[in-house]
């Protein structure tokens, strides 16, 4: 455990700025890194810029880009010097950005160049300073009608001096965020469509940073490859605070995560620990895995056998360790529940997977563990000092709904006391709205969300996430959704059309054959789901979902835009 004098980002910053001042920091593949002496100026160069423009400890300035080496810097400056962050994510749409802007009341914003163009109709009376996030320069706001992509520039002195002045004799540059100062607002979006906004303080986040610290023990030689969103709180409090809190070195990509930028990133970088979402090493299993393992008969026939599966999958682990760079000792799964048979594999391959489970209102870790004691279908132990209760059990399968108290819950929803009310009790428990039960080691298993519960015609509780891992596992599917319709179960199918075609190209196959077979597929998948489920939770239809689900952030299906109320 790494001792802090206060639980606040500014504490952590300066203790690491100073204990691993010629350490890499923060940097992008294939490019110097940022030491972390370097980090700290830049940081500081960021905080004077927000000073001189006018921002004060307390205003909400917001970050509108890409996972980045800038992206942390900006997140430390704005922190650090007692304002509040507002990290939004760059897949949401235009109007959700304006109306988060608004509604957090942001007095200034980083904005990357890619996503500009997203506040191009924005009215820019009321902040005092826009920044351009790939160089950290302003963006002064002086021609009408200009985009800003054009109004890049280092400012007025004297403007600057002013201001300057101005807060210093306010006594503002000496401000020093306390424990339960407000950090961050974090805006959700989730599978059921609402959007809001989180508040975390300082306490929250670092707490939950340290508490983290043993899954895995970070050191200063650790390498992290970074591919998810910096705007979520999985990725910010894990993937950034943590990993500066112990000295270790983040390496950014310059662009999307495809197989073609990743791969040679993963040789390059060799990490030694990564963060990913249940979808991305669904999909690794899935396309390159399976097909290599099923390609010849004698793959397929023997993978069915469990010894020789087992024996398989371990020769297939190694190859994917070699993928990943030969160098993986922690690949963290969070953020939704990973396909029962891609974990099996994982073992099998004796790959250094763990999964954790968090959320946002959590900042978020609540359970995790080392790869070495990670067990099949838990997401570990609960964090220390962390309570966790199961409320109101199911007699038989124990499963009842998690709720949570300590440091690292949320103090609320931003300006919105009714849905707090909802979730925090007075005494401090978070319903976190999902299903689960501790196993006969206290890890923690998670069993889908308390909303998305189907009751069957006898009042049985159907669990839709159960019945959605069954048809995964079937050959060509790659994504699924279980709701209700009239009175009965119903199965969206999203199939693997990239090896269908493939295989219809190399058959010879006409396009009515090809239509004939997924229609066959289709029906396929729902006599052997059905003989896999109990009665009452038989699917009557598996429907052809022609294209990808939308999702989250965290790679989850919008449930809500699928099903009818």
């Amino acid at each position: 455990m790494i001792s802090l004098p206060l639980l606040t980002l500014t504490s952590l910053y300066n203790r690491s700025i100073q204990e691993f001042s010629k350490t890499p920091a923060l940097g992008y593949v294939g490019e110097t890194h940022f030491t972390y002496q370097e980090f700290g100026e830049q940081v500081k160069h960021c905080s004077d810029v927000l000073r001189d423009r006018g921002v004060a400890p307390g205003d909400r300035v917001a970050i509108i880009g890409e996972s980045s080496p800038y992206w942390g810097i900006a997140y430390f400056a704005i922190t650090t010097m007692g304002c509040v962050a507002v990290p939004i994510l760059p897949d949401f749409h235009t109007t959700e950005i304006h109306h988060i802007l608004r509604h957090a009341e942001c007095t200034a914003l980083f904005v990357s160049e890619r996503l500009a163009a997203k506040l191009d109709d924005i009215d820019r009376s009321p902040f005092l300073a826009f920044i351009l996030l790939d160089t950290l320069s302003l963006i002064e706001d002086q021609t009408n009608g200009t985009t800003l992509k054009q109004l890049i520039s280092d400012g007025s002195r004297e403007l600057r001096k002013i201001r300057s002045l101005a807060l210093q004799l306010a006594g503002y540059q000496h401000t020093v965020p306390k424990e339960d100062d407000l950090a961050a607002i974090i805006y959700t979006s989730g599978t059921t469509g609402h959007s809001k906004g989180v508040i975390l303080t300082h306490k929250n986040i670092v707490w939950n940073a340290q508490a983290s610290y043993d899954i895995p023990p970070m050191v200063p030689s650790d390498r992290l490859l970074s591919i998810l969103p910096l705007a979520h709180v999985y990725e910010c409090t894990l993937g950034l605070v943590l990993p500066i809190m112990c000295g270790a070195s983040i390496t950014y990509l310059r662009k999307p995560p495809t197989a073609a930028v990743l791969l040679p990133a993963l040789l390059k970088i060799r990490p030694t620990i990564m963060l990913v979402v249940p979808l991305i090493i669904e999909k690794i299993y899935k396309t390159k895995v399976l097909p290599q393992i099923r390609k010849k008969l004698i793959g397929r026939i023997l993978s069915g056998i469990p010894y020789f599966r087992k024996k398989i999958h371990s020769l297939a682990g190694k190859k994917l360790k070699e993928t990943f760079g030969g160098s993986l000792k922690f690949f963290g799964i969070g953020g939704a529940a990973l396909a029962p048979e891609v974990e099996q594999f994982l073992r099998e391959a004796k790959f250094p997977y763990a999964i954790g489970y968090g959320m946002t209102e959590t900042s978020p870790l609540i359970s995790g563990a080392p790869a070495h004691i990670q067990r099949f279908r838990s997401t570990g132990l609960v964090i220390p000092a962390l309570d966790v209760k199961i409320d109101h059990p199911n007699s038989e399968t124990k499963i009842g709904e998690i709720i949570v108290r300590g440091p690292s819950v949320m103090k609320g929803y931003y300006k919105d006391p009714e849905r707090t009310a909802e979730v925090l009790s007075n005494d401090g428990w978070l319903r976190t709205g999902d299903l689960g039960f501790f196993d006969e080691k206290n890890h923690l298993a998670i069993r889908g969300r308390v909303k998305n519960i189907i009751l069957g015609p006898s009042g049985e509780n159907i669990y839709p996430e159960a019945i959605e891992s069954i048809i995964n596992q079937a050959e060509y599917v790659l994504e699924s959704l279980v709701y209700e319709e009239s009175d009965s179960l119903v199965a969206r199918v999203f199939l693997d059309y990239e090896s269908l075609d493939q295989e219809a190209v190399n058959s010879g196959e006409t396009e009515s054959k090809t239509r004939e077979h997924i229609l066959k597929l289709l029906d396929d998948i729902k006599h052997s789901v059905n003989t896999q489920v109990s009665g009452f939770s038989k699917i009557s239809r598996v429907i052809e979902q022609k294209e990808p689900f939308e999702k989250t952030p965290t790679l989850k299906i919008k449930r809500y835009l699928y099903i009818s109320h």
